[in-house]
C-alpha cells in the first residue's frame, strides 16, 4: 500500500539529488583552472518503484515510481589518453633537456663572432705574418705574445664553461633524483588514502586527480609504466620498481646511471641530462682539447728551405716511402754549422708550433734555441684547460724565435739579422694540414682525420649547429604531440564553463520544481488532515 506521505518523500529525494548536482557543478566551476582537475558528474537513477496490486487488475502487481536518487559522484577520465600522454611526455622531457644543453653549447662556442676562438686564432696567425715582415721589431714580438695569451685565455675560458655545464648537469641529476623520490612518496601516500576512502564505498575523485597529476609530472622526468591495482598505482621504470601500493623505492644519481646502463632508463629529463653530459658536453670538451693540443703539439708536415741551420742535437722526422708504406725516419743533426746547414729543401714532420719553434733561434747573443711556445699549466698534457703561453716567453718576448739561420761557430753562433724564415713557417701553419686524433670509433680504434686547424674548428661548429637544429625540431614536434594529446584529454576531462552554466540552470529549475512539488503536496496533506473528518464544518 502506498503511503499517504509518498509525495513528500519523492520531493525530498529530488531536492537532495538536484542539490548534489548543483554542488558538484559549483565544484567543477571552482576548479575550472585547477591543474590536473577532472570534471565530475552526479550519477542519477530512478529509485526502486513501489510494487502493489492494481485496483483495476486484481491480484496483478503494479509499480509506482519513488522518485530519484544519486548513486555516486564520478570523474570523467580516459585511461588511454593518460597512457598516451605519459608515453609522449617522457620523450618531450628528453628532447627539451638536450635542446637546452645544445643551446648553451652554442652560446659557449660563440661562433661565428669577433670574440670566439676562431677569430682569436686568426689574429694570432696574423701577428706572426706581421712579425715576419720585421722579425727584430719589439712591438711585433709583444703583439705575438699578447695574441698568444688571448688564445690561451679563450681556450681556458671555453673549457671552464664546458666543465661548469657538465657539473650543472650532474647537480641537476641529483635534484631530479630527489624530485623523483618526493613524487613517488606522495603517490604512495595517496595510494593509501584512496584505498582507505574507497574501501568505505566512496569515490576519492579529487585525490585521484592529485595522484594522476603527480604521475604526469613523474612521466616527464623518467620513463614509467603505470598499472592500477586495488592497492593503488604500481609504477615501474623499465624493470626498476618505483612505487608498489603504499611502498616506494628511493633512487639516487648512481642508481639512475645504473638504470640507464641496463636500459631501464631510456627517456625523460634524467636520460636527457646524462646524454647531454656524457655525449654532447664531453664530446665537445674532447674536440676542444684536441684542437688546443694540435696547435701546440699536433703532427704537421712542413718544408724547411735550403740554407737553414738546424740546432745542434736536433732530431728531425723525415717521411720516407717503404715497401710496407710511408714511415718516419729520424735524422739527427749535430756538429759544426756547416754540417747542420741544409743543402736543399727538406720536408719533415714536426709536433705543432712547439716542434717548429724549437728549430729556430732567438736574436740573443749568442743565439738561443727556441723553446716550447705553448705549455701545460699543470702536468704534461696540453688541453684546453691547461693551455698557456710558455712563461719564459710571457716574461720576455725576446725568447720568441724567428730565424732559421746563424753565423759564426758554436758556442758563439748568432742569428742572421733580419732572417724571418721561422716566422714565415709558423704563420703558414694556419693553412697546413694537421693529423687530428678525433677520439675513437665503436671498436675503440682511434679516428684520425687530416685538415687545417680552421677546417677542424669549422667541423666542430658545423656539427654543433646540425645537432642543435635537429634537437630543436624534435623538441618542437614532440611538444606539438604532447599539446595535442593534452587538448584531447581536456576535451574529455576538462571543465567547460558554458556546459556547467547550462547544467546549473537545468539543476536549478529541477530543484525549484521539486520544491514546488513539495509545497503542493504539503497543501494536499493540509487539506486532508485539517479539512476532512468534521461533519458540517
Amino acid at each position: 500500500m502506498r503511503s499517504t506521505f509518498t509525495g513528500i518523500e519523492i520531493s525530498k529525494r529530488a531536492l537532495f539529488t538536484q542539490q548534489a548536482a548543483l554542488t558538484t557543478t559549483g565544484h567543477n566551476i571552482s576548479n575550472a583552472n585547477t591543474a590536473g582537475y577532472s570534471r565530475q558528474v552526479v550519477n542519477m537513477v530512478a529509485s526502486r518503484p513501489l510494487e502493489y496490486p492494481g485496483m483495476m487488475r486484481s491480484n496483478v502487481p503494479g509499480q509506482m515510481g519513488q522518485g530519484v536518487e544519486f548513486t555516486s559522484i564520478t570523474r570523467i577520465r580516459e585511461k588511454f589518453l593518460d597512457d598516451q600522454f605519459r608515453n609522449e611526455n617522457k620523450q618531450f622531457g628528453n628532447y627539451s633537456i638536450q635542446n637546452d644543453t645544445l643551446d648553451k653549447l652554442q652560446a659557449i662556442v660563440n661562433e661565428p663572432t669577433d670574440t670566439g676562438i676562431r677569430s682569436v686564432l686568426d689574429k694570432f696567425w696574423k701577428s706572426w705574418t706581421d712579425l715576419a715582415k720585421d722579425p727584430e721589431n719589439v712591438s711585433g714580438r709583444k703583439l705575438v705574445r699578447e695574441n698568444a695569451n688571448a688564445l690561451a685565455d679563450a681556450f681556458n675560458a671555453t673549457s671552464k664553461q664546458l666543465s661548469d655545464l657538465s657539473n650543472d648537469l650532474t647537480s641537476n641529476i641529483d635534484v631530479k633524483a630527489n624530485q623523483i623520490n618526493s613524487l613517488t612518496t606522495t603517490i604512495s601516500s595517496l595510494n593509501n588514502e584512496i584505498f582507505r576512502i574507497e574501501g568505505l564505498g566512496d569515490n576519492a575523485n579529487d585525490l585521484r586527480d592529485q595522484r594522476d597529476l603527480l604521475t604526469d609530472q613523474l612521466s616527464k622526468i623518467v620513463n614509467i609504466s603505470v598499472v592500477e591495482t586495488p592497492q593503488g598505482y604500481t609504477i615501474n621504470m623499465g624493470n626498476t620498481n618505483l612505487v608498489t601500493g603504499q611502498t616506494t623505492t628511493a633512487v639516487t644519481a648512481a642508481t639512475l646511471a645504473t638504470a640507464m646502463n641496463s636500459g631501464d632508463l631510456n627517456s625523460g629529463e634524467v636520460y636527457g641530462m646524462i646524454i647531454s653530459r656524457d655525449r654532447y658536453v664531453a664530446d665537445y670538451q674532447q674536440q676542444l682539447d684536441t684542437l688546443a693540443n694540435s696547435i701546440a703539439n699536433g703532427q704537421v708536415q712542413i718544408t724547411i728551405p735550403a740554407g737553414s741551420v738546424i740546432p745542434d742535437g736536433s732530431v728531425l722526422m723525415v717521411p720516407t716511402n717503404t715497401p710496407t708504406g710511408p714511415t718516419l725516419t729520424p735524422v739527427t743533426y749535430s756538429g759544426p754549422v756547416a754540417s747542420r746547414t741544409l743543402a736543399s729543401d727538406l720536408t719533415v714532420v714536426v709536433q705543432g708550433i712547439n716542434g717548429l719553434h724549437k728549430l729556430g733561434y732567438t736574436f740573443a747573443t749568442p743565439a738561443a734555441k727556441g723553446v716550447d711556445f705553448f705549455t701545460a699549466k699543470t702536468g704534461t698534457a696540453v688541453t684546453a684547460a691547461t693551455f698557456q703561453l710558455n712563461p719564459v716567453i710571457a716574461n720576455d718576448p725576446n725568447y720568441i724565435a724567428t730565424s732559421l739561420r746563424t753565423t759564426g761557430t758554436a758556442p758563439n753562433e748568432t742569428a742572421v739579422k733580419g732572417n724571418n724564415t721561422l716566422a714565415l713557417l709558423i704563420s703558414q701553419l694556419k693553412d697546413s694540414k694537421f693529423s687530428f686524433n678525433n677520439g675513437g670509433n665503436a671498436n675503440g680504434t682511434p679516428s684520425i682525420m687530416n685538415g687545417t686547424l680552421d677546417d677542424y674548428f669549422r667541423s666542430i661548429v658545423g656539427q654543433l649547429g646540425v645537432q642543435a637544429q635537429t634537437t630543436s625540431r624534435q623538441t618542437d614536434n614532440q611538444k606539438a604531440m604532447v599539446d595535442q594529446i593534452e587538448d584531447r584529454r581536456q576535451s574529455v576531462s576538462g571543465v567547460s564553463l558554458d556546459e556547467e552554466m547550462s547544467n546549473m540552470i537545468k539543476f536549478q529549475h529541477a530543484y525549484g520544481a521539486a520544491s514546488r512539488f513539495m509545497t503542493t503536496f504539503d497543501q494536499v496533506l493540509d487539506k486532508l488532515i485539517n479539512s476532512t473528518g468534521v461533519v458540517g464544518r
